[in-house]
């Protein structure tokens, strides 16, 4: 190995050590209350050593976004398996909310706080968008194959994600007590929520 590409991989090293200290922090302790120096302590590092890899707090809170949205997409990937798009996009949706009602401090970093404000506009947008496409690429096989109601796929997608976005951010803000005054599971609702919505998509 030559020494160019050693201190690319030392350098990776050091940015996985950051970032998985950076995302355990924001978890247990939340966004605002975290520092660099907080992350820098935890490694063991000073604050000029983050400060080489990230020029702020912005900038790896959107590092650590770009991880989860791939955590969620590897979820995609593994678990939406139907050869019938349409089922697939069942999966999908119940995936989702699955991710959401299991990890609702890391959804809160990736779609309920303040995006970063000071990272690069044209890099923000491709945070997450992988992830996002999946879902789109899903559509528009139903939508080729005559499924849905739909006849842009674009509109399908902000429709379909912002019923499982909206589901999801209700429940992590207990706005679903109302519904549930038993105190029961709230999955099965959801997933029920899912298969209605998707049943009058559908031609």
């Amino acid at each position: 190995m030559g020494i160019s590409e050693r201190k690319e991989r030392e350098k990776g090293e050091m940015k996985k050590m950051i970032t998985t200290a950076a995302m355990k922090m924001f978890l247990e302790d939340g966004y605002a209350k975290t520092s660099i120096r907080n992350i820098a302590d935890s490694i063991e590092y000073s604050p000029g050593t983050i400060y080489l890899y990230y020029k702020d707090k912005d900038e790896l809170l959107y590092e650590v976004q770009g991880q989860a949205f791939l955590k969620l997409l590897e979820a995609f990937r593994t678990d939406a398996i139907s050869t019938d798009p349409v089922k697939r996009l069942e999966q999908l949706g119940k995936i989702y909310v699955a991710f959401g009602l299991e990890n609702p401090e890391l959804y809160d970093l990736m779609f309920i706080i303040r995006a970063p404000m000071n990272v690069d506009e044209e890099l923000h947008k491709d945070n997450g968008a992988e992830t996002f496409f999946y879902l789109l690429r899903c559509l528009e096989e139903c939508i080729e194959k005559k499924l849905l109601i739909f006849k842009d796929p674009m509109q399908a997608a902000l429709q379909v994600w912002s019923m499982m976005h909206g589901l999801v951010s209700l429940n992590l803000r207990c706005r679903l007590k109302v519904m549930l005054p038993d105190e029961g599971d709230v999955k099965p609702v959801l997933f029920k929520a899912v298969d209605e919505y998707l049943d009058s998509i559908r031609v």
